[in-house]
């Protein structure tokens, strides 16, 4: 990523890659910038989905989250479980829908 990028990485998703009792990120601010704009992506790209799967199906928005957390804790995700639930927790913000319960999993 070049010195001069803009993009402001929110503490919440930084937050992934400190490892508890730590207080400084395990991988670079490279990694982490293209690791935020990939999950950043998916949220915006699971907008539409989202939404037309709470038309179609007429669950209610915390299990079309749900199932949609699901389906990025899959064995072929491009995401691990913090991020999964990073880009769940986005999506609802950007959706303005309630946040959903996180799931137990291990931390990474």
């Amino acid at each position: 990523m070049p010195a001069d990028n803009q993009i402001v990485i929110p503490p919440s998703f930084i937050a992934l890659f400190v490892p508890p009792g730590r207080v400084r990120p395990t991988e670079t601010r490279d990694h982490i910038a293209e690791r935020h704009e990939f999950c950043e992506d998916l949220a915006q790209m699971l907008m539409e989905p989202a939404q037309s799967q709470l038309f179609a199906s007429g669950l209610a928005q915390r299990q079309v989250l749900a199932r949609m957390q699901a389906g990025l804790l899959g064995a072929a995700s491009a995401v691990g479980a913090a991020e999964a639930r990073w880009v769940i927790c986005r999506l609802a913000e950007l959706l303005d829908w309630p946040q959903i319960d996180p799931p137990a999993v291990d931390p990474p």
